[in-house]
């Protein structure tokens, strides 16, 4: 199953469907949204728990984690565990910012939703290729990891996995 292969398996896969970077860079934009907007999605039902409130978005994104963080690639599976907890931490903010800006908090997680959706079809309109999603579900989980990749990549960081993907996809363009 595509669910439980390594990190760079996953990523290669992935990166077949983004070797243009104009569609990469749109991707550093939706796929943070759209991850935030799931977040808002999860903000209830909460639990209390030891004095402290634990959203479902906190579970979800603990189980995540686990997934990400047990791909075989600790540095990505790091980062990408603790990218994502800023972008749920970022979710608990927006009940505050529905206050301010008199929306209500579904509003806003649609909007954010549906940006971050347009970010990724005009991504994959400029490459002329379909979204990873619509050949393997685990695209879904594997898009944050994948922008989390880009970035590292471009920080010089994951040498080998960057001349697996070039080796196995081809270079971007």
């Amino acid at each position: 199953m595509t669910l439980f292969r390594p990190a760079t398996f996953l990523m290669v896969q992935y990166a077949h469907y983004h070797r243009d970077r104009r569609n990469i860079a749109t991707h550093l934009v939706g796929i943070p949204l759209i991850f935030l907007a799931i977040g808002v999605f999860l903000l209830q039902p909460s639990w209390h728990i030891d004095g402290h409130d634990v959203s479902l978005a906190w579970w979800a994104w603990a189980v995540t984690s686990v997934w990400y963080l047990t791909r075989g690639d600790l540095l990505l599976g790091l980062a990408t565990t603790l990218v994502n907890a800023a972008l749920i931490a970022l979710a608990h903010q927006v009940p505050e910012w529905s206050a301010i800006w008199g929306l209500p908090v579904w509003q806003i997680g649609v909007a954010l939703f549906v940006i971050g959706w347009l970010f990724q079809f005009v991504g994959h309109y400029l490459e002329g290729r379909k979204p990873a999603f619509v050949d393997d579900v685990v695209g879904l989980l594997v898009g944050p990891m994948f922008v989390v990749g880009e970035v590292l990549i471009a920080m010089g960081l994951l040498k080998k996995m960057r001349r697996d993907i070039e080796r196995q996809a081809g270079p971007t363009h």
